[in-house]
C-alpha cells in the first residue's frame, strides 16, 4: 500500500545537502515527527508512547543493576541486598525497574484491548499486529528470567514449576529442560542462562518495536472509525490527518506525565505493593511455599494453565486418543501458549467486514465480556489450586477460547453493523464541527 501522499524532508543548507546525500538521518526523523496521523484519535492511542518510554527506562535501569548484580546462586541475593542497601540510589534504582515491569505490562494490555477492539489486526495491518504480539510473547519471556534474579523463595519455587512445564512436552520434553535449566534443577547454571538473556532480549524487543512502528508507518494508523485515511492526493490526506508534530506529540506527553506521576507516587510510597513477600527470603530448595504463584501479569495464563487438570472431559479425550501422550499437565501448557496464539490469529479469525467495534453493537458485548473474563482469569490465577476456583477458572479459560475461535468468526457472518462515516474527516467534524455549525450535523452518522 502506498504511503500517505504528505510533504517530505528537503534539506536547506550546504550542511544539511552534504549529510542528507550520505546520510538521510535528518529526512528520516523529519518523516517520522510529521507524520500523518488521523486526526480523531481518543486518549486510547497514548499506550505507543508510554511502551517506549518504558521499554528505555527498562533498559537503561537495567544496566545500572547489572554494574552490581552477582549472577551466582550463593552471592544473587546478597548482591540483591547490597544493590538496596550500599549502592547510591540502589533502592530508587530497582524499585523503578521492578515497578516500570509491572507499568509496561498494563499499558502493553491495554494496547491489546484497544487493538481488538478498534479492529487495528485487520488488514492491511496484519503484519504489524504479529509483530506486537511476538514482542509481548518476549515481554514475558524476559519478565519471567528478570523474576527470578533476584533469587527470593518464589524467584527460585516460579522457576522450578514454569521451567517444569517444559517437561510435559512429549518425548523432547526432558532434553529441553534440562537444556534450558544447564542441568537436572534450577542450579547456579539456570541463574546463569537467565540472567544473560534478562540482560539481551530487551534488545532484542528494542529492535522489533522499530520494525512495529515501520511497519505501522507503512500502512498508516488505524483510528477508531476504522476508515482509512484518503489518498488520492496530499489535499485529501491533510483532511483526513494532522502532523504527529506537534498535535499528538504534546498530547502523548501529556498522558505519559499523568500516568508518571502515578508511576513515581507507586515507587516512592508502596514500591512493594504489587511485589510478594516470600521473595524477601533467601532461595532455600528444602523449603517449599504454601503457596507458589507468579507476577500478576502472568496470572490470566497461569489460570489458564491450571484450568485442564485429569477430571477435564476435553483433556480425557485428549489423552484417549493420543494413547496417552497427551496429559492434564502438556494439555495446560499447550492451552497456555495457545491462549496467546488465537489473539495473534486474530485477522482471520475475525470475519467481519467493519473494522471498528464502535459500529458493532453485538461485538461491543462479547468483547467487554472478554475484558471481564480477562480479570476474572487474573483473580483466580491467583488463588488457591481448589474449588470453586477451579471451576470458575476452566469457565473463564472456555470464554476466552469461545471468543476468538467461535463468536469471531459468526459475528461477521451474523451482524447487523451500524453506519460507519465516509471519510476521517466526516467523523471528526461529527464530534468537533466547525465554527458555526451545530454539532451533529456535520455527518449523518450516529456518533459514540
Amino acid at each position: 500500500m502506498a504511503g500517505i501522499p504528505h510533504d517530505h524532508y528537503e534539506p536547506v543548507t550546504q550542511g544539511e545537502k552534504w549529510l542528507h546525500r550520505r546520510l538521510p538521518i535528518a529526512g528520516l526523523l523529519y518523516d517520522t515527527l510529521m507524520i500523518p496521523t488521523p486526526k480523531n484519535l481518543n486518549w486510547m492511542w497514548i499506550w505507543g508512547i508510554v511502551l517506549t518510554f518504558c521499554l528505555a527506562l527498562q533498559i537503561v535501569t537495567g544496566i545500572v543493576l547489572a554494574m552490581h548484580y552477582t549472577p551466582h546462586v550463593d552471592q544473587a541475593f546478597a548482591s540483591v541486598e547490597h544493590i538496596m542497601r550500599n549502592v547510591n540510589g540502589g533502592q530508587m534504582i530497582r524499585y523503578v525497574h521492578m515497578n516500570g515491569a509491572s507499568l509496561f505490562f498494563i499499558a502493553v494490555y491495554a494496547h491489546i484491548f484497544r487493538g481488538l477492539y478498534y479492529g487495528s489486526y485487520k488488514e492491511p495491518r496484519e503484519v504489524t499486529w504479529i509483530i506486537g504480539i511476538l514482542i509481548f510473547v518476549l515481554m514475558m519471556g524476559t519478565a519471567f528470567m528478570g523474576y527470578v534474579l533476584p533469587w527470593g523463595q518464589m524467584s527460585f519455587w516460579g522457576a522450578t514449576v514454569i521451567t517444569g512445564l517444559f517437561g510435559a512436552i512429549p518425548f523432547i520434553g526432558e532434553g529441553i529442560q534440562t537444556w534450558l535449566l544447564g542441568g537436572p534443577a534450577v542450579d547456579n547454571a539456570t541463574l546463569n542462562r537467565f540472567f544473560s538473556l534478562h540482560y539481551l532480549l530487551p534488545f532484542v524487543i528494542a529492535g522489533l518495536v522499530v520494525v512495529h512502528i515501520w511497519a505501522f508507518h507503512t500502512t498508516g494508523n488505524n483510528n477508531p472509525t476504522g476508515v482509512e485515511v484518503r489518498r488520492a492526493s496530499k489535499e485529501e490526506a491533510q483532511r483526513d490527518t494532522v502532523p504527529f508534530w506537534p498535535y499528538y506529540v504534546i498530547k502523548d506527553l501529556l498522558a505519559l506525565a499523568i500516568i508518571l506521576a502515578v508511576f513515581f507516587a507507586i515507587v516512592g510510597f508502596m514500591p512493594n505493593y504489587l511485589g510478594h513477600p516470600d521473595n524477601y527470603i533467601e532461595a532455600n530448595p528444602l523449603a517449599t511455599p504454601a503457596h507458589i504463584v507468579p507476577e500478576w501479569y502472568f496470572l490470566p495464563f497461569y489460570a489458564i494453565l491450571r484450568a485442564f487438570t485429569e477430571e477435564v472431559w476435553i483433556v480425557q479425550i485428549a489423552g484417549f486418543v493420543t494413547g496417552g501422550i497427551i496429559d492434564a499437565k502438556f494439555f495446560g501448557v499447550v492451552a497456555m501458549f495457545g491462549a496467546i496464539a488465537v489473539m495473534a490469529l486474530a485477522p482471520w479469525l475475525d470475519t467481519s467486514s467493519v473494522r471498528s467495534g464502535k459500529y458493532r453493537p453485538q461485538f461491543k458485548w462479547w468483547f467487554w465480556l472478554l475484558v471481564i473474563d480477562f480479570f476474572v482469569l487474573m483473580w483466580v490465577g491467583a488463588m488457591p489450586a481448589e474449588e470453586p476456583f477451579n471451576t470458575i477458572s476452566l469457565i473463564a479459560s472456555a470464554y476466552w477460547f469461545a471468543y476468538f475461535l467461535v463468536i469471531l468468526p459468526l459475528l461477521g457472518v451474523m451482524e447487523k453493523p451500524l453506519p460507519i462515516p465516509d471519510t476521517i474527516e466526516d467523523d471528526f467534524d461529527a464530534h468537533y464541527p466547525p465554527k458555526g455549525q451545530d454539532k451533529g450535523a456535520a455527518a449523518p452518522t450516529p456518533a459514540e
